[in-house]
Parts: structure tokens; sequence; C-alpha cells
């Protein structure tokens, strides 16, 4: 009958949908499959290219490992969870009430049962899939856990507490834990998916009167309940070996790892109790299938919820009030001695060599001179501040460039082994002339060279500088033009350099020079092919080559060019002419990227360094194992402590854990700076977690035997991991818990006295002799300051060269504390407000150039420690860094000169003086008066208004003294005037003298 509308009118018309053409249902079913295909394609390619980029560095079993671990945990862990759900709803289905016996309340949800009905299978089967994929997906992200716990090796070091091996806490429990937080998710969502389907098939009432649920409901739900608690009592028997691992914090640190005197005696039994009782409550859960009432079981549920609210709170917290607070420290004593241990151990720092520095000398002036030139080789080229400096003077094309932070290397030079500042020349995409694909991917693909300079010389005035030396001529003309930039016309304070030039040439040797992969160099490009690649341009010429390695992957296969199309989103790679036959394309192409892409279980140092070995150029990586479940270690934060004042996006460490508390230098890795080729070399044969991944990936890490004596000799002590070590030794330097639990010997490293960053100074490269040893020693070296204070506290230094035998020994200088010694900090601070200096500075810097301090490095010398600074001139005419002086300080005393020969000769007399007094002529942290006479120390002239003036200024300077040990800055200030005014009073009296009689003048002292 033909429906009217509500009116009682005519009839509503009726409009029919008819079915869709032949023509548009192909169409619509030839877009859906094409679409379906393009999405099947995009996942294809991704795979394929991961797995040919593998393939090209021989590393194809990585990927394989990972990718089929990752495959059978997906399918292990989302069949279980898909297989539990699903039986769970079946069997509350087939458990489900006749219809007879259904109250009023479900029999209002017989629609929905009617609407679900023709498709049951199909929902259980979805509900099935969704969480397994689900689930699945989750598991295949802990694919890292399940190789260490396969593949696990023992520490052979148990924890004091449960005496279980450390492989237990590293490798095994965080397994477990995955395992039970899995299980939980099981049960509840079974637990939930159960109880849906006994509410919608009357197994299940809420309103209607009597029982709330039937003898076949409550024998399912009890049994998934049962096993909820079942699994508690699991989780409270891990928490008690979780306390090993436990975060928290007592009085001496915040990063306190491990049990504590109330976890070992409250929190550790209460956990056993409460293990105990959630086994008996779960036991009482199981029994309700033949007793089928929930009274024991909801009491027993009851009483486990009230224990671990009494037990698992409240007892530890009374303990914690009366038992551990009135006497902290003696109650925390063995624990806090855990704790120390362990973190020593942890980090490597444990064999620290830790001896005791006076920091002040009473050697003569004659052997001081001497020994500045065998203690160390100072290095005054600073690797942080000459980068401007290799691109000015070595860039050769604005296509490339350098880092901005250079690096420091060993090389020998004439015969000697020669600390050197060395640096690759890169690409520079944003310099190359044109910007287009052809440009930027096949014609302008790699760089050029290395640029080597002496980190001890620049090219000085008249007879140069030899910086540290000891046999430097140091006859510069010593004149302060005054004249800032307009002096630098002769250009001199450059590097000297070994290796420069295009081509390169010097002392590294033949090697090849084309630079494809690198630290700059993080766009792909296409070699190989018929496109020329540019080396470098010369004389109106251009000088090409064309690629010849096989760091690449192949681009013959059109499906494989397909692929890189769609990966790389550029569809010219399908069809570009430029690419034929051997063409190329290179890609992941930093040493950082290629280390962590081939090796994905290691944490990559932040700076990769070249070296040339044999006659290729490398770039060498280091890499560490690291863990966060070792048990009482304390723990840091990669990121926070591996941070200093040069820390950039560039320069930090790739963590594949951030949080960790047991690191080791494992790994020795290579990348080839021409083929790509990344090679693996272990370093650490102790360390078991490498091991486990020795095991879990075969045949990917060679033995050490197997470095070659070359690569050996540019190994180094990692700055990533001395910087994590130095942060733990501002507290674990302390082995003692009761002096530990105090925190009064506390030290910081201190922020980095040439930066406004406000971060922690970086530590320096350089060849030193530590006391006690016979001859220099490539070393790693940094300085500490007790907490919120100025002076030194330590110097440290760890022996970086890895062919020493004593490679990796850490050697901590401990100052006294009752007689302090000036930090870097106070040293820059005294040379930068001193006026002096500071009119000196001015006259150099001019009116349109600008100062750069160098870094600020610290020596023990003789029994003192010798502070030395380059400083550096930008002129207005010559836009990069010159080093024009050299600061330089000893037992209070300062000297400011052209060269570093010349501020040691200054500081310490060239003719050996016996002098230890102040002989600056403005007293301990005054300058040299540039290019003028200077002043003798008291007692060493023949002149009495001389000896007057400078008695004077004795007692100025040891007033000086005196007001700054008390911080009276403003008395201080009131000596140096006096002091300024005394030198200058002796000054001109020794002028005078000697104008009179030059004979009986005063002998020119070694002032600075």
């Amino acid at each position: 009958m033909p429906e009217r509308d509500g009116d009682g009118g005519a009839p509503a018309p009726r409009f029919t949908v008819g079915r869709p053409s032949r023509s548009a249902r192909t169409l619509l079913v030839t877009v859906a499959v094409l679409a379906l295909l393009m999405i099947a394609f995009v996942m294809f390619a991704g795979f394929w290219t991961d797995l040919l980029w593998y393939r090209s560095v021989h590393y194809s079993s990585v990927f394989g490992t990972v990718l089929w671990t990752k495959i059978a945990l997906f399918c292990a862990f989302g069949l279980l969870m898909g297989l539990a759900v699903g039986a769970n709803m079946f069997l509350a289905h087939r458990l489900r009430p006749p219809l007879s016996a259904m109250s009023p309340e479900q029999q209002n949800l017989d629609r929905y049962r009617m609407g679900i009905a023709p498709y049951k299978k199909w929902v259980l089967l979805a509900v099935s899939t969704v969480v397994g994929l689900v689930a699945g997906g989750s598991a295949t992200g802990q694919w890292r856990l399940w190789l260490l716990f396969v593949n696990a090796t023992p520490f052979h070091t148990k924890d004091p507490q449960f005496h279980k091996d450390v492989s237990f806490y590293t490798f095994d429990l965080p397994w477990y834990r995955f395992l039970l937080a899995f299980c939980f998710a099981v049960v509840l969502l079974s637990l939930l998916a159960a109880v849906l389907v006994h509410y919608l098939y009357g197994g299940l009432r809420i309103t209607s009167p009597g029982a709330r649920a039937t003898a076949a409901a409550t024998g399912h739900l009890s049994v998934l309940l049962g096993l909820f608690v079942s699994l508690k009592a699991v989780a409270y028997w891990l928490d008690r070996y979780s306390l090993a691992v436990k975060s928290s914090g007592i009085k001496a640190t915040d990063n306190w790892t491990g049990l504590r005197y109330v976890d070992a005696n409250a929190y550790l039994p209460a956990k056993t109790i409460l293990f105990s009782i959630a086994v008996i409550c779960a036991l009482l859960f199981f029994a309700t299938l033949w007793r089928r009432t929930w009274t024991l079981p909801t009491v027993g549920f009851g009483l486990m919820v009230l224990s671990a609210i009494l037990i698992g709170g409240l007892y530890p917290a009374i303990v914690q009030k009366f038992q551990v607070q009135p006497n902290e420290a003696a109650k925390e004593a063995p624990y806090i001695q855990r704790n120390i241990d362990a973190t020593r151990a942890a980090y490597g720092i444990d064999d620290t060599v830790e001896s005791d520095y006076k920091g002040t000398s009473k050697a003569s002036n004659a052997k001081l001179r001497a020994d500045a030139g065998s203690a160390a080789s100072i290095r005054v080229l600073d690797p942080n501040v000459v980068s401007p400096t290799f691109q000015q003077t070595q860039q050769s094309g604005s296509y490339y460039s350098f880092p901005s932070t250079l690096d420091v290397d060993r090389y020998t030079v004439d015969g000697k082994e020669q600390d050197t500042v060395v640096g690759v020349r890169e690409l520079n995409v944003k310099g190359i002339p044109e910007n287009n694909w052809i440009n930027d991917h096949f014609k302008y693909t790699h760089g050029y060279g290395m640029v080597a300079a002496k980190g001890t010389t620049v090219t000085g005035n008249g007879a140069g500088s030899t910086a540290g030396s000891g046999t430097g001529s140091g006859s510069g003309n010593g004149t302060d033009t005054g004249s800032g930039a307009s002096s630098d016309s002769d250009h001199t304070g450059q590097p000297v350099y070994t290796e420069q030039g295009l081509p390169t040439a010097g002392a590294l040797g033949p090697y090849t020079q084309q630079i494809y992969f690198g630290e700059q160099t993080k766009q792909y490009s296409i070699v190989g092919g018929p496109t020329k690649e540019l080396d470098y341009a010369e004389k109106k010429r251009e000088v090409t080559t064309t690629y010849r390695g096989n760091g690449g992957v192949s681009l013959d296969n059109p499906v494989t060019r397909a692929a890189y199309a769609v990966t790389l989103g550029e569809p010219k790679i399908l069809y570009s002419g430029a690419i034929g036959h051997g063409s190329q394309i290179l890609y992941h192409r930093t040493p950082k990227q290629r280390v962590e892409a081939v090796a994905p279980w290691l944490t990559i140092d932040g700076d990769p360094y070249p070296a040339v070995v044999g006659k290729h150029v490398v770039w060498i990586v280091d890499a560490y194992t690291t863990s966060d479940n070792y048990p009482y270690a304390s723990r840091t934060t990669l990121g926070n402590t591996t941070a200093d004042s040069l820390t950039d996006n560039q320069r930090s460490v790739v963590a594949r854990q951030n949080r960790v508390n047991y690191i080791r230098n494992s790994v020795k890795a290579t990348v080839d700076a021409y083929t790509g080729a990344v090679t693996l070399y272990q370093w650490d044969a102790k360390d078991p977690v490498l091991k486990t991944w020795m095991k879990a990936f075969p045949h990917t890490v060679r033995p050490k035997s197997a470095i070659p004596a070359a690569l050996m000799a540019h190994l180094r002590y990692p700055e990533d991991l001395f910087k994590v070590q130095r942060q733990l030794l501002t507290q674990y330097h302390v082995t003692k818990a009761a002096q530990f639990y105090t925190g009064s010997q506390v030290w910081q490293v201190p922020n980095d006295p040439a930066s406004k960053s406000g971060k922690a100074v970086p530590p320096y490269y350089l060849s030193l002799k530590m006391p006690g040893q016979s001859a220099q020693r490539f070393s790693l070296t940094s300085t500490f300051t007790p907490d919120g204070r100025g002076n030194l506290a330590a110097f440290v230094a760890v022996d970086s060269d890895a062919t020493s035998p004593d490679y990796g020994k850490i050697r901590l200088l401990e100052t006294p504390t009752d007689d302090p010694v000036d930090g870097p900090r106070l040293v820059q601070s005294k040379f930068n407000s001193d006026s002096a200096y500071a009119q000196q500075i001015s006259r150099l810097r001019g009116k349109d150039s600008t100062i750069e301090y160098g870094n600020l490095l610290t020596l023990p010398l003789d029994g003192g420690l010798l502070y030395v600074e380059p400083v550096y001139l930008r002129g207005a005419n010559v836009d990069y860094p010159l080093l024009k002086k050299v600061f330089v300080s000893f037992n209070g005393r300062n000297a400011f000169d052209d060269t570093l020969d010349q501020a040691l000769d200054s500081l310490f007399g060239s003719g050996g003086g016996t002098s230890t007094g102040p002989t600056s002529p403005t007293g301990p942290t005054g300058p040299a008066s540039p290019g003028g006479p200077t002043a003798s120390p008291p007692g060493s002239s023949a002149d009495p208004q001389v000896e007057a003036a400078l008695t004077k200024a004795q007692k100025a300077y040891d007033d000086a003294q005196t007001a700054m040990r008390k911080n009276d800055w403003t008395a201080y200030g009131e000596a140096q005037r006096r002091l300024g005014k005394a030198l200058r009073e002796a000054e001109r009296a020794e002028k005078a003298a000697k104008a009179v009689n030059p004979a009986k003048a005063a002998k020119p002292s070694n002032a600075g």
C-alpha cells in the first residue's frame, strides 16, 4: 500500500537506487585494487630498501636476526593474547543459561543478541584478531629483552643481599617483568570479555532479584580472578628482587639505587608475607569452582588489600620513622657501602688511583722552566676555536666545510709523535653554487682530503713560536702593536699545517682523499653512473672523478629504483637519464648512523673522529654497552651527564637507553670514509653484556686481536665515557660510607670558564706527564672544584693511548682543603678582572676585532699547577681567529705574552732565576708591560729605591692574598691598587738606576 505523508495527503514519492553499471563497478574495483597495490608497494619499498642497505654493508644477518625475532614475538604473543581472549569469550557463550531461565533484565537484551547472532563467529574472530594484533605489535618492541634473556652471559659477580649473579638482574628480571605485565593484560582482557558475554547472555545479573551470577559464570570468573591474584603473588615475589635495582634517595644522593635499611628490614619481609597471602587468596578463588560461593575469596581478597596497606605501606613507614631516622647514618652505613662498591664497579671507576697533591710548588724557577717543556706538550691550538681558520685557509671552495669543532689525534711529524688538530674537508650542500637535483645529488657528492696542524705550534712573528716544547726560540718580536686587526696583515698566529692543500700533501702520507661518508654528509648521493663527480676546481678547470667503491646500493634494477623513488619521495629516481649502469645510491652516510644501524644494541659516542689508517681515511667511533639494572649501582642520565659547553646535536650521544647504571666502552668501530664499510672490533673482552650480544649476533664483532697496528695507534679513550665517569667521581671518589653520607666532600665539574653557556667544561686531550710517570702519555684531562666554590678540589687524567699497558687508568690528584688552590674559574676570573690585562686586550682588539679565549688547560708541574690559555684575535680584515697571546698562571703568578715560550720565560725566567715570589709587574694577577722593562722580586736588586718599592709590592701582594681568602673583595681591590702603584714605582726606579749606571742596574727579572 502506498505510503502517505503525515497529513494524510497524496502518497509520498518513492525513490529507488539502481545498481551501478558494470563499467562503474569495474572502475571502482580497479581503483580499490590499485589503492591496495600502492599501499602494499609502499610497505614493500621500505622493507626492500632496508634489506638492500644491510646487504650493501654486509650486515644482512643483523637485519635478519632482528626481523625474525620480531616476527616470532609477534606471532607468539599475538596468538597467546588472541586465543586467550577468544577462548574465554567462547567459553562464556557456551556456559550461558537457557532462554527460559533468563530474567526480564536479560530479556531486554534480546535485540542485541539477535543482532549479533548471525555474526557471532565473525565477532569472536574480529575481537581475537584485534587484541592479538595489538599484543603482538607491542611484543615486537621487546626483541632486545628476549635476545638478552636467551643469550645471557653470567657476570660471575653476586649481589650482597640475595646472592644472585648480576646477570639475573640485567638479563632475566626485565624479561620476567615483561612476561608478568603481559600475563596481567591477558587475564584482565579475558576477564573483561567474559564479563561482557556473560552479561549479554544471562550469566550475570545486575538489577534482577536473586543470585547475581549463575553457577557456571561464577566458576568461570572465579578462575580468572584466581589467575589474577596468582599473578599478583608472582609480582610480590619478583618485587623482592626488584628492590636491588630500585631507585630512591637518601640524604647523600638523589640517584640512590638498591636496598636501604627499611627495604631489607621492612619491605622485604612484607613482600614475602604478601606473597603468601596472595597464594592463599588465589586458592580460595579456585575453590569457588566447588563451593559456588564468593564469601571466602571476597574475604581473602579484602585481607590481601588490607595487608598491602598495613604491611606493605604503614609498617615500613613506622620503621623508617622510629628506627632509621633517629640514627640514619649508622643504620644505612652497610647499604651505602654496597652502593659505593657497586657504583664504582659498574662505571669502571673502582681502579682509580687517588693521591694527594699539594697544588703549590717550591721548586726553583730554573727547574720549573726546564720541566715545563717536558711535563706536557702544551696544546695552544684549540680545536674548538680554530675551525674558522681551517675554513678560511683550507676550504678551497664554498661547497666544502669543516666541522665547528675539530679533533685531536697523534701523528708522527719529523720523527716525533705530535699532538695534532685534524679536520676533514666535507661536503657543504648549502655552499653548492647552484642548487638543483643534479648538482645536489650527482655532481657534488663528496668532500675531499684531510687537514692537520700541529697542536703545540703556530706561525709566529720573526722566528716563530713553538708552544710548550721547551726548545722553541721564543724570539718573536714580542711587540704589541695595539692596532687590532690592522696589525694582522702578516697573519701570524695561524696553524702550522702538516697536511694541507688540494690535493692534500704532507706528513700523513698518500691516501684516498674523496670523503663520501662524514659527520656532515646527510643527504643521499647517486654515484658511479654517467655523471662525473666534482673533486675540486683549480686554474679554471674542474677535477672530476667517478666513485669506484661498493658502499652503495645498485640502481640497475628498475624495481629497486622504484622502491627508492617511493622511499625518498623523489620520482626522478625512477626515470632520470642521469642514472645508468653502475649507478649506486649512498645514504645513511654519517658514521654514527651507520654504526647505530648495524649494531642497534650499542650506545654511540657523540664524537667520531677521522684518522688516516693505511691508505684510507676512516672514522673511529666509540660504542658502549649499557644497562639500567645493575644491582645497587646509582643511575645517571647520559644526555645530561655527557653534555658540556661544546655539545650540540651533532656531538650528542646516541643513547639506546638514556637512563643507565652500567656502561662499558666495549666496541671500537670504524667507518671507511670512501667505501662506507663498517667494522666492529671487540674492545672490552670481559664485558658480559657484549658477550651476550655477540651470541645473539654472531660474526658481527671481530676480536680485539684483529685490530691492525695502524688503527691501534689512533684509538683513544672516549670522551663521553670519561664525562660519565668524572660526573660519578664528584660523589664516588669517597669510598667510605660515613664520609659519603655526610656529603661534605661532594665535588662538581666546573663550568667552562671561557664560555658564557653556563655548561660544564669539556675534557681536553693532550700529552702530559702525571706525577710518578717517566714520560708523557696521551691523556684526557679535567678538573673538579668543591661544590659551590672556585678553588680546585682535584685534577683527573685518564691514560688515553690504546697502545699503553695503562690505557684506561684513571689518576686523581686531590688538592688540600686547608690550603686552597685556585681552580680554573677563579684563574679565569682574575685574568678577566685585572685592569692591566684588560688594557692589553683592549689595545689588541682595536676597533673592529673580537677576542676569543681558547681552552684553559690545567697541567701538574713539580707539585704545582700550571694554567695555560691561548687568546685569539678575530680581526675585521681577517675574519677568522689567530693566536695572538698566551696567558699562563702558576702558584698565583701570571704572565701574558705573545707566545707560550715567551710567557713561560716571563713567568719562570729564561735564565733560570730562583725566585718563587710574585714577579708580575702588577702582582700575582697582573700582566707584564708588553715590550718594556720588567721589575725584580724583593731581594734581587742592588738599588735601594727599587728594593723599597718591591718590598711595598710584596706587602700589598700578601694583603691581597689574605683578603681573597676572606672573600673581602673591597680590601682585595685596595691591595691590588697598592700593588700596581708599588710595582710602577719599582719600574721607574729601575729605569732611573739603569740610566745612571747600567752595570749596577737591577737585572731584568722573569716577570710576566
